[in-house]
Formats: structure tokens, C-alpha cells, sequence
């Protein structure tokens, strides 16, 4: 069955419309603290997971002698987008787009402080359906996204569809835990914890309660590279980090 997550809101039974919904509202209320929560609730490790993401694309400037075309999707604040520009240097188009304009405001104020002015294109839009022309992207990435995204086959299509034959696919995200001591460990830190450092530090227990559920939602490494396949992408693979607490998983259009 084609996205089956499109009535769970975290542990919730919602309608697809009303997941979309309030998506958009728990990421409205942490755009200010995003970056502040990814430190506290992975201890700083969300920052070596998106190097070694980096590292994993081996990012360049140009592409068959033009400029390289990046889409990051779900990149709202910027982190991946950012980290593949100080990678390259200025020569190539690097678009982010996010479903939510808050998120997107945070990430444009952060380029600004960076003194990165016109170095990116800003776009508001929903993963499901791309406001990107077919076949125009080289490199499509999306970190801590996906298990938000309300119709991940749909998504996954889309990413298809925009890239040109021979453009790579990228996808970092929570998944799950590989080894049982580490997992039930990880399940009440996430269970237990998180949720109050949400409430403390963002005045939003629910918004982090989401996060946490949504993460458990998630399809597994397997499930998730057969329908990656599914989508019409070869050469897929994916390889865990932090014995599967995230895993990147990746794959080429033909």
C-alpha cells in the first residue's frame, strides 16, 4: 500500500489533510528554537550527522562543465543547504524549499548573518508536489523531513521527477534503533525526556511529543529503500549512523 503514513499524526489518527495541517503548525511554533532543540534533544550530534551527510554527497561546483543544481527540501533553516555552500564556494544554484514560511524565515535571517545574500533561492512548497521544473535538479537532498512529509511515495516520486538522468538522491533521517540495550534506552530518553526539554525550552510539550512519535513511525532502513526503488531509483543504498538511530539513504535516477 502506497503511503501508509498518511493518516498518523505521530501516534494520532488523523485525516491526510489534517496531518498537513498540523505539521505546519507544530514547525509554525519551533521555527525560533529549531536549531536550539536539535542540539539539546541529540546532544550535539545532529551537527557530525549532517558532516558525514555532507561528506556522503561529496558535493561540486559544477556538473558536465555548468553549474551544479541542488534542491534541499524540508531545509527551512538551512543547515544542509549552508553546509554544501561552504563546501563548493559560490559557482553553483542551491534552492531550498520548505512547506513552512516560518522555518524559511529563520533560514534567510541565518544566510544574512552569514553575509550570504543572493547565494540561494528561497521556495515555499510542499514535497508532494514540487513547485520545480521536471529533470532540472542534479542533487536532491532532505534531512529530518521525510518523516513529516504526509505522502512519502508521493514525495519520493517527486524527487524523481525533478531530477536529470544520472541526478542523486539524499535522505537523512531518524530511523530505527539496531541494537535492543541501545533501543530501549533510546525510547525513554525520547519518551521521557524529550517532550519536557520541549515544554522548558519552547513552552510546546505537545510540538516535541510529535516528534518523538513521529520518529517511531517512520518506516524501517529496509522498508524505506524498497520504496525508494519503488519510485524508479537504482544503485540504492542506505548506511546507518549511531547503530540506526539515523540512517542516509540514497539513490540515482537512471
Amino acid at each position: 500500500m502506497e503511503n501508509p503514513e498518511k493518516s498518523w499524526f505521530g501516534e494520532k489518527q488523523v485525516s491526510p489533510e489534517e496531518k498537513t495541517e498540523n505539521v505546519i503548525g507544530v514547525f509554525d511554533s519551533v521555527a525560533d528554537k529549531y536549531d536550539l532543540m536539535n542540539d539539546l534533544m541529540s546532544g550535539g550530534m545532529h551537527r557530525l550527522w549532517k558532516d558525514k551527510f555532507i561528506r556522503m554527497i561529496r558535493p561540486r561546483s559544477n556538473i558536465d562543465g555548468r553549474p551544479a543544481d541542488y534542491l534541499d527540501v524540508a531545509g527551512g533553516t538551512g543547515d544542509i543547504a549552508f553546509r554544501i555552500r561552504k563546501k563548493i564556494g559560490s559557482g553553483a544554484n542551491i534552492t531550498l524549499c520548505d512547506l513552512n514560511d516560518n522555518m524559511l524565515s529563520v533560514g534567510r535571517d541565518r544566510a544574512i548573518d552569514k553575509g550570504w545574500i543572493n547565494d540561494f533561492k528561497w521556495v515555499t512548497g510542499n514535497a508532494e508536489k514540487l513547485p520545480i521544473p521536471d529533470e532540472s535538479i542534479d542533487v536532491y537532498t532532505i534531512a529530518f523531513g521525510l518523516r513529516n512529509v504526509t505522502h512519502i511515495d508521493t514525495a519520493l516520486g517527486e524527487a524523481y521527477r525533478v531530477l536529470r538522468s544520472g541526478g542523486k538522491f539524499f535522505c537523512l533521517e531518524f530511523s530505527h534503533v539496531q541494537t535492543a540495550p541501545l533501543a530501549k534506552a533510546y525510547d525513554l530518553f525520547s519518551y521521557n525526556v524529550i517532550p519536557r526539554i520541549g515544554k522548558k525550552i519552547a513552552d510546546d510539550e505537545d510540538s516535541y511529543q510529535y516528534l518523538v512519535e513521529s520518529i517511531r513511525k517512520f518506516p524501517t532502513q529496509e522498508n524505506l529503500l524498497q520504496r525508494i526503488q519503488n519510485a524508479g531509483f537504482k544503485r540504492t543504498r542506505y548506511n546507518n549512523m549511531s547503530a540506526g538511530i539515523v540512517a542516509v539513504h540514497q539513490g540515482m535516477k537512471a
